[in-house]
């Protein structure tokens, strides 16, 4: 070979090497994020997943990204969502709550899928058991039924002389019957009368409270539901406004107004979510991954509500409290 064609060879090669190893380079993995509320709310638990991201070695925007899709509180938009997603062929499919979950599953049985906050999986065919779910997905749960009658307990003790307490429930959710079980029995164990009352909107919480102020319920236990966590603020303002103290399970729902709340970290639970990910894009199977139960709950009363609502906080309860919002 002539000495010009094999310079000529030799610069070629050179020139192509950047372009090889750009090919040979993995492509950056995309995450589906598929919720059923609206981003305004929830930024808290973006980064909380974010957080458990990082915490595995991943960065949105260096090594990840990640595809949102918020259904607005419009649940009948998720199954589209879900396939929108499932088509696009995202590494792993973060589902937030149970709706979520049930639509991510219905989509596909090959990408892996994390939920959040789902009741009793087992029992609604999300996975095969807690300690192994087999299949394509895991997460984290919320066991709400010993959580309930503690809640019950508690506004018990804030409210001593409520003979009646109501109970709102989202009727089309699967796990409303045990809870409403598990509440009406201790209710019964401690002498008071429970009130059903139903709402699977924002738009029937007005109507839910005008009756309970009918009726003369002196409180309100609300269930464990992405309705009511999405609404939490007009169900804040409405306690409020009707004077009834409320108890429900997350955080948000204190810092919105409500008077009192009890149960696991929603943040928490959302950075637990961004490690499970992790874990599954460095190539763990959510088929062998333990669906996770919170094992810490949080105490968190507003005291500007109870002093507006009349109410003493008794100095046990304070001594409890994770938070007191003043």
């Amino acid at each position: 070979m002539r000495r010009r064609e094999f310079i000529t060879l030799l610069c070629g090669a050179v020139a192509a090497w950047p372009l090889a190893a750009r090919a040979q380079q993995p492509t950056m993995p995309v995450i589906g994020f598929l919720h059923p509320a609206s981003p305004h709310g929830y930024a808290h638990v973006v980064a909380a997943s974010r957080q458990g991201l990082n915490e595995t070695g991943f960065v949105e925007g260096r090594n990840l990204a990640i595809e949102f899709r918020w259904a607005e509180d419009h649940a009948d938009r998720l199954p589209a969502m879900a396939g929108d997603l499932a088509r696009r062929r995202v590494s792993v499919l973060i589902a937030g709550g149970f709706t979520a979950a049930i639509a991510a599953k219905a989509v596909t049985d090959t990408i892996p899928i994390v939920f959040s906050g789902a009741s009793d999986p087992v029992k609604n065919g999300l996975v095969a058991s807690m300690s192994r779910p087999g299949g394509n997905i895991t997460g984290m749960v919320q066991f709400s039924d010993t959580q309930v009658t503690k809640r019950l307990e508690l506004l018990r003790e804030l409210a001593p002389r409520v003979a009646t307490i109501g109970w709102l429930v989202d009727p089309t959710t699967s796990n409303e019957q045990s809870l409403s079980a598990s509440l009406q029995t201790a209710t019964n164990a401690i002498g008071l009368h429970i009130r059903r009352l139903e709402a699977s909107s924002q738009e029937d919480f007005e109507a839910a409270f005008a009756l309970m102020k009918q009726e003369s319920i002196g409180a309100l236990v609300v269930q464990n539901n992405t309705v009511f966590t999405n609404g939490r603020a007009r169900l804040a303002a409405l306690a409020a406004r009707y004077a009834i103290p409320t108890i429900c399970e997350y955080r948000e729902f204190a810092a919105a107004g409500g008077l009192i709340s009890y149960g696991a970290s929603h943040t928490d639970e959302y950075r637990q979510v961004g490690v499970y990910t992790g874990r599954i894009l460095k190539g763990e199977k959510p088929a062998d991954m333990p669906v996770v139960q919170p094992t810490k709950f949080q105490l968190v009363i507003n005291l500007k509500t109870a002093k507006a609502l009349g109410l003493t906080v008794p100095d046990r309860l304070l001594s409890l409290a994770d938070e007191v919002i003043e």
